[in-house]
């Protein structure tokens, strides 16, 4: 399960690609991105059911009962 740790915070639960994740606080799309670990070019990002424009993962905030889904691009040939 995905933990993230900071200070006096509470924690929130997201559903992120349809399991429950616990935060312990809320943060941007662009904080979850970065801590995932993901290229935000290689990505698509829906945050209950609206796709979000990379330009705004730094703006849209995951807070409780957010309802997330990532995609990751896969070439091929």
């Amino acid at each position: 399960m995905l933990n993230v740790k900071f200070k006096n915070m509470s924690k929130v639960k997201i559903i992120l690609n349809g399991e429950e994740k616990i935060l312990d606080q809320a943060m941007s799309v662009a904080e979850l991105v970065r801590i995932l670990e993901l290229d935000v070019k290689k990505i698509a990002v829906e945050k209950d059911l609206e796709i979000v424009n990379p330009d705004q993962f730094s703006e849209v905030i995951l807070d409780e009962g957010s309802r997330v889904e990532i995609v990751h691009f896969i070439g091929g040939g």
